[in-house]
């Protein structure tokens, strides 16, 4: 029997026998979606609301609306259409393909062409597909034949599309229209598969104390669909989902360089606790696609830079190590930034003697809210060392030690600098300072600070004693 309908593809590994016919170019149908917008939050979802025009009869209709993400959640669909009613809806997500056409060829007939590479004649057999697991087994006449690859051109030739493959994600609805006519369909849903951050580029400039920064959004979009002309607000702060509960093991936490939180009421429009960017222009997001748009560019914004170390409860070291590199700026409205920050990665450059920018290192940050003091680790110092060791240590009594611990800061650069000495570890509900060579600070929670002075080409020494229960 001649077939009806041919379709000459590569199939996806693990099926590479079956070669492409590429000398008849596909055509790409035209998009059916409406009037689109998108919604992006942070963690994996997205709202997509589409509104089409649907020219409905009266009595029960099927309507199929086709290009709908492939990751959208079912049970989130919502469809407002005036006059109708929705009598039953299904998600068709079986996709045309390769693979999947001739997994739905089990138990069918189907034609192979085969070309003799030495001759070019080509044959033809009839051929049974029994099983596709891992390979496609065939019953051709009385043999049974497995597909491999073995470079011998090979093409597969089916009767017809079974009726359970889409071309395209496609939601079906059976609606009860009360009227005949034309009006609007409002189709919405969750999605998973669109997804945006945030990165920074910032360089800095020493001498003057500022920082350029520009902020750049980055869409990826792995829904299968493509979103034409859309609408697309992001939203910046982490929605709950139901699927958290899910995730083991739990999801790691963010670094977080924020010295001290904003108080500032960001001047952009916010839903709920959340901050809005939308941008500015209608912009089709193509599936297996990245786009980068621009939200943020601060030119000269106060910054400085430092060192800091953080040493933990009873660390010492045989060898000085490395302090970190600080750059220290702000997003308030003066002098700062003047924006609430999407959670993000910020790279830092600076310029050669040369002028050129070079990179010096990036650090992340989570949700900042206006008015922050932020506080960048960018690196390790190459001059700036600190060696923590534990002088002594004594137990007072059952439940008491006396710690003494000696710091020594090194400067191999021709300038002074300030180090931020940190000690972790501390219980500051039970921890006493009687004795140190420079006053400490109580910066947070279980951490003595110091902001020790070290000259030009030469080093300092702290010392401290702690009172402690462990």
């Amino acid at each position: 029997m001649k077939p009806n309908w041919l379709l000459l593809a590569s199939l996806l590994a693990p099926l590479p026998a079956l070669a492409q016919d590429a000398s008849t170019p596909t055509a790409i149908a035209p998009s059916a979606q409406g009037d689109v917008s998108v919604t992006i939050y942070n963690g994996d979802v997205a709202l997509v609301q589409d509104v089409r025009p649907l020219d409905l009869r009266s009595g029960t209709v099927r309507q199929d609306f086709p290009d709908v993400s492939a990751q959208i959640r079912p049970e989130t669909v919502s469809l407002a259409v005036p006059d109708a009613r929705i009598v039953e809806q299904n998600f068709d997500f079986d996709l045309l393909s390769p693979s999947s056409l001739m997994e739905k060829a089990v138990g069918e007939t189907i034609t192979l062409l085969r070309t003799n590479p030495a001759t070019g004649a080509e044959s033809r057999e009839r051929a049974k597909v029994l099983a596709v697991n891992g390979g496609v087994v065939l019953q051709i006449g009385d043999r049974i034949e497995v597909l491999r690859d073995d470079g011998l051109p090979v093409r597969a030739i089916f009767d017809k599309v079974p009726p359970s493959l889409r071309a395209r994600p496609t939601l079906s609805v059976t609606l009860d229209s009360a009227r005949s006519g034309t009006r609007p369909a409002t189709l919405s849903y969750l999605s998973r598969g669109l997804g945006w951050k945030a990165d920074y580029v910032a360089l800095l400039d020493r001498k003057s104390g500022t920082i350029d920064v520009q902020g750049w959004i980055t869409l990826t979009n792995t829904t299968g669909t493509t979103f034409t002309n859309a609408r697309t607000l992001l939203v910046a702060g982490e929605v709950g989902s139901s699927d958290d509960e899910d995730v083991y093991p739990p999801r790691p936490p963010r670094r977080r360089p924020l010295q001290q939180p904003g108080t500032e009421t960001a001047n952009r429009e916010q839903l709920g606790d959340f901050y809005l960017y939308p941008l500015p222009e209608r912009t089709t997001i193509a599936d297996k696609q990245t786009k980068q748009v621009s939200f943020l560019d601060v030119k000269g914004a106060a910054a400085t830079t430092g060192y800091r170390f953080v040493n933990n409860w009873l660390g010492t070291t045989q060898q000085p190590a490395s302090a970190q590199s600080i750059v220290r700026f702000s997003n308030a409205a003066k002098g700062g930034l003047g924006d609430a920050l999407p959670a993000g990665t910020i790279r830092v450059y600076m310029r050669d003697a040369r002028g050129q920018p070079q990179f010096t290192g990036e650090a992340a940050i989570d949700h900042t809210p206006q008015g922050s003091k932020i506080a960048l680790a960018t690196g390790d110092a190459f001059d700036v060392k600190v060696r923590a060791v534990v002088e002594s240590r004594t137990r007072i009594n059952a439940n008491r030690w006396q710690t003494k611990m000696r710091y020594t800061l090194t400067n191999a650069m021709p300038g002074a600098v300030t180090v931020e000495l940190a000690q972790a570890g501390l219980d500051w509900s039970d921890t006493r300072i009687p004795e140190q060579s420079r006053p400490s600070e109580r910066a947070d929670a279980g951490q003595a600070v110091w902001q020790v002075p070290v000259p030009a080409n030469g080093s300092t020494t702290v010392t401290a004693t702690f009172d402690t229960r462990y």
